[in-house]
């Protein structure tokens, strides 16, 4: 009896005593920058002054792109590092607009989705002299000093339907 006794009580109070399961995942899916492999810290080297300021899910999607960064070809390795580059950049109230921005693009419908990529493609093929010029055409919008503002898409030639024409359509 003595010893059935012994047993339940170790049975209830050791694992009270030892770390629990998702604690375990937590230390284990939030790895300080001292922690990351070799490969994983060369991959974000661009993330490094952030990286122990991210959260638990944020590390792992950077650490999942860093297990797949050697499958990936170059033109992806380079457009991956600016992208972090670019990010590791940005101010705090910036990755928060860029955040919110991708937020509400997500929600859009599928077609609006598609005017949104035709423009963001069309301002891509720009030439970085149009590029300013564009930047420079655009009127401050108040209370987003500082925030981080996409670049405006080209104007287009004839409006979407349900949205209002651009300045280059009124002309």
């Amino acid at each position: 009896m003595t010893r059935a006794l012994l047993l339940v009580l170790a049975l209830v109070f050791v694992p009270a005593l030892a770390p629990s399961a998702a604690h375990a995942q937590i230390t284990m899916g939030s790895p300080s920058w001292a922690q990351l492999s070799a490969q994983e810290k060369q991959v974000l080297a661009p993330l490094a002054s952030d990286w122990d300021n991210l959260d638990t899910q944020r590390k792992n999607k950077w650490r999942g792109i860093a297990q797949r960064y050697p499958k990936m070809g170059a033109d992806e390795q380079q457009r991956i590092q600016q992208q972090m580059r670019s990010w590791s950049q940005l101010s705090p109230a910036q990755r928060q607009a860029a955040r919110e921005q991708y937020k509400s693009l997500k929600q859009l419908p599928p077609e609006k989705k598609d005017d949104v990529r035709q423009r963001w493609q069309e301002y891509q093929s720009l030439s970085p002299e149009q590029k300013r010029e564009l930047a420079a055409r655009q009127p401050a919008t108040p209370g987003a000093a500082g925030a981080a503002r996409k670049p405006q898409s080209p104007p287009m030639t004839q409006p979407v339907p349900g949205t209002a024409p651009t300045p280059a359509a009124r002309q």
